[in-house]
């Protein structure tokens, strides 16, 4: 059976300006996790990732970590992130409230985990994208990354579109979507084996890149 291995991006930078963008943690462990990918023999024949920076970012590190060059990974924006920003921003606009995002981590995920609930339910009014064109997208995603005629395939994402993709695998409720996002950690690897007729997880959430000498700067989830 073929593999996917879909890693969620290094850590980006979260309170800033410009959350789309890898910390230098980030960076480090993208090229962590490239270096322990090849150390268990991964050699990719496709390389996918969605078009925000942080996948491309991450990609790359990846690659250096595994000593690749030449290779032009494919895109695909159906592996991007949603936009909680814009989620919370139509919520709050409905309700005659002024659009603004929390700062403080726990506030922040834990209005993130009741926002994508209500707009599970389709319960925001005019958000810029229905919980079901996200669900189609990334649907239309993994059926590129899990295609015929390729046997490994390393793909870059973000933990929403990743939590989605196992979510929808494991014939799970949406509910499960936004619980496989909040424990996602930054550059883990998921693993899915498939073939024409089945697929089934294999690894979730795994960090090959880290152990106890480095796990207090490398494990991060944000």
């Amino acid at each position: 059976m073929a593999t996917l291995y879909i890693v969620r991006h290094g850590q980006a930078s979260f309170g800033a300006d410009d959350y789309d963008v890898l910390s230098p943690t980030g960076h480090k462990q993208a090229e962590a996790v490239g270096r322990a990918l090849a150390s268990q023999g991964v050699t990719p024949d496709a390389w996918i990732m969605g078009d925000m920076r942080r996948h491309r970012e991450t990609m790359a590190g990846i690659m250096q970590g595994m000593g690749v060059e030449g290779v032009t990974p494919e895109v695909h924006a159906g592996l991007n992130e949603y936009d909680f920003g814009a989620l919370n921003a139509a919520k709050l606009k409905a309700a005659g409230l002024v659009p603004k995002t929390p700062i403080d981590r726990r506030t922040y995920f834990r209005t993130l985990r009741d926002v994508v609930q209500e707009w599970h339910r389709d319960e925001i009014p005019d958000p810029y994208e229905t919980y079901g064109a996200f669900r189609d997208r990334v649907e239309d995603a993994r059926r590129l990354c899990m295609r015929e005629g390729v046997q490994t395939v390393l793909a870059v994402s973000s933990g929403g579109a990743i939590g989605q993709m196992i979510a929808r695998l494991l014939d799970a409720p949406p509910l499960t979507q936004v619980k496989l996002q909040l424990q996602m950690k930054n550059c883990a690897v998921n693993r899915i084996v498939y073939s024409a007729n089945n697929s089934y997880l294999h690894g979730f959430n795994e960090t090959p890149h880290i152990d106890a000498s480095n796990e207090a700067e490398m494990l991060t989830y944000s």
